[in-house]
């Protein structure tokens, strides 16, 4: 028999293997050697588990392991949001202030205004801005999330989700990868390098952005607080406005499972990858490590990528502004032009327009929005007060709950930040994939925004 005829009736043979060999011959392979072990090793006494052991029965048990998973990412989520505020609040305070205090010498200088307000009314402020935003959360999330990396967590998460992962066609290691997503989702891109098939890899890359990242936490807290938890008092209302963010969160991994099985079934079908997962001993950490690779590799290589796209925004943003057309502004003009479309999808012209400006850095969707309404010429942060802002956006510019609900939907589904396209592209060096990218997200948050809308106008709702 040829050589050719051998590799073609191996082929065959290989097509009508069911999907589970893979697993079966590592289940054999493991099998030989326990087999071994006991015939070599003689045990004196009876067999006791060891502390790792017992973690184990409960972290990886089909019972309690993904609870115990809902819970730390709720904890960690909660310790961001709550710790992050306060250092936001004071950073902003100083790069504020530096701002104005340069502001300040420009307008001494008696340069003149569009100069003085384009350079920090516009740049550095939009630049300030994602900065104060984003750092703090970052310098919470990524030692954290190291954290349980070096502990031996995180590989116990893929364990719990790998069987999720591979009935959605995709790799368990994305489990890992989507997790990442929550501090940056361009750092979650960037780690995608640990899955080995180039076509499970590229569904993680597709997929990554429907985890909301930290840039995204600010607008959903905002609308949980103002609307969900309104009706509440005391802490009640942020534990209502907590449950409401992490329940947001759980709809953007269901929509991570459902595009991963859909892209695995369609644009990306193929075979799946098989891999052998070894669940590390528990160890102490190494601070000074999880310090390093949190805070250098993680916070400051995607903040200054951030960086390098929020300049052109704040500017963007402070040129529509400021810009005359007609009655108004240039801003105002392109949000009346967008708002039939916004109404489709149960937002507003003001919401669309904000989300186009915003798409270097998430960041800046709520004061870009608020600029808007007040119609101010540079970005603010709006009222200080829940009841204000429920003043401001309801009793003034007409939104409903139906508003809150489908702009939760579309902060969470639509297109990557201008961070992560880039980052995209450079993962997998095509123009193709990050368009794809931004395709799937937008379409997804269109449909299920419109589809929302619609059913809340068909049953009287809105």
């Amino acid at each position: 028999m040829q050589a050719n005829d051998v590799l073609a009736k191996a082929e065959l043979l290989r097509r009508q293997l069911s999907s589970s060999f893979r697993d079966e011959i590592v289940k054999s392979l493991y099998a030989e050697a326990e087999r071994i072990a006991r015939r070599a090793v003689k045990v004196h006494g009876d067999r006791t588990y060891d502390l790792d052991q017992q973690i184990d029965r409960l972290i990886t048990s089909p019972l309690t392991g993904l609870p115990i998973m809902l819970l730390l990412l709720a904890v960690v989520i909660w310790t961001t949001v709550e710790g992050a505020n306060l250092v936001s609040e004071a950073l902003a305070a100083v790069l504020f202030g530096i701002g104005d205090a340069m502001r300040a010498l420009f307008v001494q200088a008696n340069l003149p205004w569009w100069i003085t307000g384009f350079v920090w009314d516009g740049v550095y402020r939009g630049l300030a801005w994602v900065v104060s935003v984003m750092f703090p959360p970052m310098a919470i999330f990524f030692p954290a999330f190291t954290l349980l990396e070096d502990l031996g967590f995180l590989p116990r998460v893929a364990f719990n989700l790998d069987w999720l992962f591979k009935k959605a066609g995709a790799h368990g290691k994305q489990a890992l990868t989507m997790t990442m997503g929550f501090g940056c989702n361009a750092a979650g891109v960037v780690s995608t390098r640990i899955i080995d098939s180039p076509r499970e890899r590229l569904i993680a890359i597709l997929t990554n952005n429907f985890v909301p990242c930290n840039g995204r936490f600010p607008t959903l807290i905002m609308l949980a607080t103002v609307f969900v938890a309104a009706g509440f008092q005391g802490w009640v209302t942020s534990l209502i406005a907590a449950a409401t963010v992490v329940g947001v969160v759980l709809i953007g991994i269901g929509f991570t499972f459902l595009m991963s099985l859909l892209l695995s079934r369609t644009i990306l079908k193929g075979e799946a990858s098989a891999f052998t997962l070894e669940l590390p001993p528990y160890r102490r950490p190494d601070i000074l490590r999880i310090l390093y690779t949190s805070l250098i590799d993680r916070t400051l290589f995607v903040l200054w990528r951030a960086i390098q796209t929020a300049a052109p925004a704040g500017a963007v943003i402070w040129i529509l502004a400021n810009l005359p057309f007609g009655s108004s502004n240039l801003a105002a003009a392109i949000a009346s032009w967008l708002d039939p479309f916004g109404h489709l999808l149960g937002l507003d012209g003001v919401i669309l327009l904000a989300y186009v400006i915003a798409i270097p850095a998430n960041e800046i969707v709520v004061p870009t929005m608020m600029m808007m309404y007040l119609g101010a010429g540079m970005m603010v942060e709006g009222p200080g007060t829940a009841e204000a802002i429920r003043t401001l956006l309801i009793g003034q510019h007409g939104w409903t709950l139906l508003t809150a609900v489908n702009l939760m939907l579309f902060a969470l589904l639509h297109n990557p930040c201008g961070t992560t396209i880039l980052t995209i592209y450079k993962e997998t060096k095509s123009v193709k994939w990050a368009t794809v990218s931004v395709v799937i997200t937008l379409g997804t948050a269109f449909l299920v925004t419109f589809l929302t809308a619609s059913l809340a106008r068909l049953m009287g709702w809105a």
